[in-house]
């Protein structure tokens, strides 16, 4: 919590700057200077013309009064807080990789049919869509900061309880609460990271989101490796007569804590602040993270304004609207989400070994193969990271949409030249070289567009009044969209085999090009109380 500073008082000009004019040519400013007093925040000046017409600027700093940092410090702070609120990314991925090198013992352990088995790994992704739309409502209630320690709260106990469980019903409750922290995570992150984040770098401190829920997937997967080769196997006892895919669970304690810590010790969002009004914690915040050329009091201003416009206009606080029931930027939120799952990415992951296998690596090769892939995501994110601030949304998302539409559409007509069914397809040849390179591409094009971008803009393109409940609803469709694309791959393997999952996949990177090029509006440099003006028209229709 940031401790309440004392009154705001404003400081008196010293003499020397308020001297007539001739005690100012004595001080040194030459004849025929036009002078002016300006006094600010911080500091107080001069600003001057000379007879050559070059304006001059002296500042003059009384002793005791605060001077607000250089843009470095200021950039530090932001980046600071941003990667604190991208733990829970961190958690995301964490969570969403763990089961992984668990399920196998899980089945064997529980003597599970398969059915029953892919129900409890994916019934925490409902959970999950619980949690993303409560924490969408609660934050607004609550304060960002509280709902995060109540996201860590939940992962850590689930963990616990998880790695403890007797049963397989006993398992999937556990695995739904994970689910519930999870998706409150999910959803808080990308919000409280829009509003502490200056616009000129809101884009870049975004993509952390994703960063963050790559390096989580990555240190799952090093965990479960590690826990796995320690004792023998997953179904192998670890330690306290614990077998390992227990302690991968268990594990899940490490990240929670960390996350609820942090949580407690990094300050409110200034929006939640100022809507409190508790304006002199929200300007303490701003001076910190906003860039020297942004005024942290003219900020709060302008949040106050959009707040009592918001209350003047209460009844335009909901999300309901013309279209099928809700408003259109919100639509435009929900579809971005549910493009963003509906091109595969996670069927890379989580069926990645077969894929490898199927292109001729033995089955024991697979932790390297899932790294390869693993560590290839963690880096193109940071491409996003360097270019969305600069070249913006829209380009990398049509990029991003165009470059897995062509990599998918290749691994859909590698895999016509298969051989067998379900888990059992090999491809001889040049054309597994073809798919592997494909998947590959595909890993590249997600990485660094749509997998980071679609978090940034969840976070910062909806209206003040409805930011943290339309973000709630959208996240929310995310993990149902993760939900239906992680049961329907098997079937549509064994059913039809490799090409048809592929095939769908592609048309839907295709439909997302469309969707991208005619509704996303860009909002490169906008600020966030700026939003509701934003608006992309096509063909007389418009979003807004």
């Amino acid at each position: 919590m940031i401790p309440r500073r004392g009154p705001r008082h404003h400081p008196r000009p010293t003499a020397a700057l308020l001297a007539d004019g001739h005690r100012a040519r004595r001080s040194g400013l030459p004849a025929g200077v036009e002078v002016r007093v300006r006094r600010t925040r911080f500091t107080v000046g001069l600003t001057g013309t000379s007879p050559a017409g070059r304006r001059r600027t002296m500042t003059d700093t009384t002793p005791g009064q605060r001077v607000r940092p250089s843009g470095g410090k200021h950039r530090g702070k932001a980046v600071t807080l941003a990667i604190a609120a991208a733990v829970g990314g961190f958690l995301f991925g964490f969570d969403s990789s763990v089961i992984n090198g668990a399920v196998d013992a899980v089945q064997d352990g529980f003597e599970l049919s398969g059915v029953v088995t892919g129900l409890v790994v994916a019934v925490a992704l409902l959970g999950c869509a619980f949690g993303a739309w409560l924490g969408g409502r609660l934050s607004d209630r609550w304060g960002r900061t509280r709902v995060m320690v109540l996201g860590a709260v939940l992962f850590f106990v689930s963990s616990v309880l998880s790695g403890l469980a007797f049963a397989a019903w006993d398992l999937a409750l556990w695995r739904v609460v994970a689910g519930i922290g999870i998706g409150i995570a999910s959803v808080i992150a990308p919000a409280y990271i829009a509003e502490i984040a200056p616009a000129a770098m809101r884009g870049r401190l975004g993509s952390l989101q994703q960063l963050a829920i790559t390096l989580g997937i990555f240190a799952a997967l090093l965990s479960d490796q590690l826990l796995a080769t320690s004792a023998g196997g997953a179904a192998e006892e670890l330690w306290f007569g614990l077998a390992a895919w227990r302690w991968m669970f268990l594990v899940c304690v490490v990240p929670a804590a960390v996350y609820g810590l942090i949580a407690l010790r990094i300050p409110e969002s200034p929006r939640y602040l100022v809507a409190q009004g508790r304006r002199d914690e929200a300007r303490a915040v701003l001076a910190d993270v906003l860039g020297p050329d942004e005024d942290p009091d003219e900020r709060v201003a302008q949040i106050e304004r959009t707040i009592r416009a918001d209350a003047e206009h209460a009844d335009r606080a909901s999300l309901r609207g013309p279209v099928l029931g809700l408003l259109p930027v919100v639509w435009v939120g929900i579809l971005l989400s549910v493009f963003q799952q509906f091109v595969g990415i996670n069927v890379i992951f989580y069926y990645s070994t077969t894929l490898w296998q199927a292109v001729g690596f033995e089955e024991s090769r697979s932790f390297l193969i899932s790294t390869i892939t693993s560590v290839t995501n963690v880096a193109v994110t940071f491409i996003a990271i360097g270019l969305i601030d600069k070249v913006g949304r829209r380009p990398l998302l049509l990029v991003g949409s165009a470059g897995m539409t062509l990599a998918l559409g290749t691994m859909a007509v590698a895999f016509t030249n298969a051989t067998g069914t379900g888990e059992d397809i090999t491809l001889d040849g040049a054309w597994g070289v073809v798919a592997l390179v494909a998947a590959n591409a595909f890993v590249v094009f997600f990485g660094a567009t749509w997998g980071p971008l679609v978090w940034v803009l969840l976070g910062e393109m909806f209206p003040n009044r409805i930011r943290a409940a339309a973000l709630g609803v959208a996240a929310s469709a995310q993990w149902v969209a993760n939900f239906l694309i992680t049961l329907s791959f098997p079937e549509m393997l064994d059913r039809w085999g490799a090409t048809a999952p592929y095939l769908m996949y592609a048309c839907f990177a295709l439909l997302s090009f469309v969707f991208v090029l005619t509704k996303v509006p860009e909002t490169k440099g906008v600020q966030l109380e700026d939003m509701e003006g934003l608006r992309v028209e096509r063909r007389g229709r418009t979003a807004r």
